[in-house]
């Protein structure tokens, strides 16, 4: 959704051969960027932000049917991860609306076909959202990686608990804790990678009056690339064809073992 809101605009703007601002009302260039660039700055922060959120809720389910299955069945409901949904997306825009506010400034970014929060060059009013953001950001890299990292432990411990030989059935639930193994450490590492420049960069800004535009940049790169790639790693991990494979490597290393 965040790439087909953000995408039209980028396109037009190289279309047209001019900015964001520009191609807005209300636009005079990069210090009073237009109605567009400041739409476009708050779909950024947005979907930066809620898909974390959601991230989270999943890292939190996984965790608690892993570890405390009994509570898991007992308090989560369908009910409840319906409502998940709708609740981390209404908390989000409530939040990433504050620029429109006042409280933080959209900013035109070079080429002119990036708008996004003023994480440098700013007053205090401007630049206590992006540390805001950036903090929030951080308490939820953090929350993920642990909730991840507690789930691979309780899967690396059921699959050492399944018996090795003599047991043929006992082989399928094992290598598919593995699989899931596998698949929750690539995706954290990715999360991580992407989501850090980000967040150092916002206190780099804020912080020691690094203004670096072309490093801001490359930061919103990295959080966009989490966005793309992360899908493909699940959908491709998924696959039977990717999954007969890593039992096969598996098979083989346990076999010279």
């Amino acid at each position: 959704l965040g790439k087909c809101l953000i995408s039209p605009m980028v396109l037009a703007a190289y279309a047209y051969n001019r900015s964001l601002s520009e191609l807005g009302p209300g636009g005079r260039g990069e210090d009073q960027p237009g109605v567009l660039c400041q739409l476009f700055a708050f779909l950024m922060a947005f979907f930066g932000l809620a898909p974390t959120l959601l991230l989270l809720a999943m890292a939190l389910e996984c965790w608690l049917s892993l570890g405390h299955p009994y509570f898991y069945r007992r308090h989560l409901t369908r009910r409840l991860g319906a409502a998940l949904g709708p609740a981390a997306a209404g908390l989000c825009a409530l939040f990433c609306a504050l620029p429109l506010l006042g409280f933080g400034a959209p900013m035109q970014y070079c080429p002119g076909t990036w708008c996004f929060i003023r994480m440098a060059g700013g007053g205090p009013s401007q630049l206590g959202f992006p540390v805001l953001y950036a903090s929030l950001m951080g308490l939820l890299v953090l929350a993920i990686v642990a909730c991840n990292v507690s789930s691979m432990r309780h899967l690396y411990g059921m699959a050492r608990r399944q018996p090795r030989r003599g047991q043929p059935p006992a082989a399928a639930p094992r290598m598919e804790e593995l699989d899931h193994l596998v698949l929750l450490g690539l995706m954290t590492v990715l999360f991580t990678v992407c989501s850090l420049p980000l967040i150092i960069r916002a206190y780099m800004g804020a912080f020691a009056a690094d203004f670096n535009e072309n490093a801001d940049l490359s930061a919103l790169r990295f959080l966009s690339v989490n966005s793309i790639v992360d899908p493909w790693v699940f959908i491709i991990f998924r696959t039977s064809v990717f999954r007969a494979f890593v039992r096969r490597v598996c098979r083989r290393l346990t076999s010279r073992r």
